[in-house]
């Protein structure tokens, strides 16, 4: 019987070869990866084509897809329990505490008193400092800094490179230009780029 140490991905693509080489260093195994787009293996791990409830049901699954809105998507899909990917490296404070289906790669720190989110990625290196909320379905690019008490909306994403200074909110669904400087509030559904970080434009979907 399958357990908890058993994930099935959602996703076949170039984000679910870093979640499972994660999740294969956590001392979990990846018994098969649900993507259409693709047949054969992934790092030795065998494409199942479409997502089939009644596989491994016992089985978890972390959706392994980088963009926030098909990754939400193919949650609202998916009928197994959820597993999350946490990579040994993580520095997680233990007074913080973590959602269903999240990811956090190499490297990543999370400091005291923060909450991150469902299906949430926190990418290589990423360091969310204390008090910060981080909502469902945010990803936090590789090497982004949150300061002290940032508040992340639903859905949003935070480029490579970038900075948030404390007390921040950066409203659901925005996005934040890799290397960019926020200094302000972001609203919802725009893009902000450059130092100091500025919105250029709508991104309503």
């Amino acid at each position: 019987m399958a357990t908890n140490n058993t994930i099935i991905l959602q996703g076949g693509g170039d984000h679910a070869r870093v979640v499972i080489d994660c999740l294969q260093a956590s001392g979990k195994t990846v018994i098969g990866i649900f993507d259409p787009k693709y047949s054969g293996e992934l790092m030795g791990v065998k494409q199942l084509g479409h997502y089939q409830a009644d596989v491994s049901p016992e089985a978890q699954v972390v959706v392994a897809i980088g963009d926030n809105a098909i990754r939400k998507k193919v949650v609202l899909l998916t009928r197994h329990s959820f597993g999350t990917a946490i990579h040994p490296s993580v520095i997680f404070s233990t007074y913080s505490s973590v959602g269903i289906g999240s990811m956090l790669m190499h490297g990543a720190i999370i400091q005291a008193k923060t909450h991150i989110g469902n299906h949430v990625i926190i990418n290589t290196g990423a360091k969310v400092d204390h008090d910060c909320v981080v909502a469902d379905y945010v990803h936090i690019a590789p090497g982004a800094v949150l300061c002290g008490s940032v508040k992340v909306g639903e859905g949003a994403f935070i480029g490579a490179g970038a900075v948030i200074i404390p007390g921040k909110k950066i409203g659901a669904w925005s996005v934040v230009g890799a290397g960019s400087v926020v200094i302000d509030d972001i609203p919802a559904h725009t893009i902000a780029v450059g130092n100091p970080a500025r919105v250029i434009k709508s991104c309503e979907s």
